[in-house]
């Protein structure tokens, strides 16, 4: 069947209603950045004024000084690089398990996994909460950590994935005497890397901006991440817009540069694993 060919008129109308779209999702993004190096006088100014005329870094200077930023930015760091390191690397071996391995009830073993999709996060933190808490984890950071690692739908999207992997590639390794971690390591894992990429960005995003767990798990302020420490921020200094909008831009910043040294892989990945059975 032959395409139909778009009209200029439809072009423009495309685009200008993407540009409108990119405005609504950007403007309030570039608002929070401009407000956080204002100082208390040129918030509340109207029209508003979109850069400001004394930029300021001292609402910075004093999230970390005044409000101990640091130790909140620094358990959000190793919570979310460990959990997705760890996810990710499950989430591998066992979509490579699912995909290339025959064994026993495997297709109802990965139907039940799927199944746990379906299951509220929030139905299943009060058994996870209490059994943490006999393990004496509970204001740790493997009691942040621990709950997030399998991920159920990691671990599908890698087996949709390892599913496009040619057997023979697996047939010939074993054939030269190659063990399965010679071939998870040195074969799997370096085809896998577009979609690894692409749960990475998930797997680290969700841990970045998980609030929830970390409030009930973490009873002391030392163990709190960033979501919580802006929450907290917020209802302690409701009238300094500009010291929270400073802790919202500290909350996204890693998010785009991470997305940013990973979208070449994260995009291949999508379009890849959306095209195997």
């Amino acid at each position: 069947m032959r395409s139909r060919k778009v009209s200029p008129i439809e072009q423009v109308a495309v685009h200008g209603l993407l540009i409108i779209w990119l405005l609504i999702s950007v403007i309030p993004f570039v608002w929070m950045l401009s407000t956080s190096f204002k100082g208390p006088g040129e918030i509340f100014i109207f029209p508003p004024r979109w850069i400001p005329r004394n930029p300021t870094f001292n609402n910075y200077i004093d999230l970390f000084q005044n409000m101990n930023f640091g130790r909140p930015f620094l358990n959000s760091v190793i919570v979310s690089l460990s959990t997705t390191f760890l996810s990710v690397l499950v989430a591998t071996m066992a979509g490579y398990g699912f995909a290339k391995f025959h064994f026993k009830n495997k297709n109802l073993l990965f139907l039940f996994i799927l199944g746990t999709i379906m299951v509220p996060g929030q139905i299943t933190m009060i058994p996870v909460f209490l059994l943490l808490s006999r393990l004496n984890l509970l204001n740790t950071y493997w009691g942040l950590i621990l709950p997030a690692i399998a991920n159920a739908f990691n671990i599908f999207f890698m087996r949709q994935y390892i599913m496009g992997v040619p057997d023979e590639l697996i047939e010939a390794a074993k054939m030269d005497g190659a063990h399965e971690g010679w071939i998870f390591f040195r074969i799997i894992l370096p085809l896998a890397r577009p979609a690894m990429a692409a749960i990475t960005i998930f797997t680290f995003t969700g841990s970045w901006n998980n609030f929830l767990w970390p409030l009930i798990i973490a009873t002391d302020e030392s163990m709190y991440t960033l979501p919580v420490a802006v929450s907290v921020l917020g209802g302690q200094y409701t009238e300094n817009i500009a010291m929270q909008m400073a802790g919202s831009v500290i909350v996204i910043l890693p998010l785009i540069i991470v997305f940013l040294f990973t979208q070449r892989y994260f995009i291949k990945g999508i379009t890849f694993t959306g095209m195997k059975g």
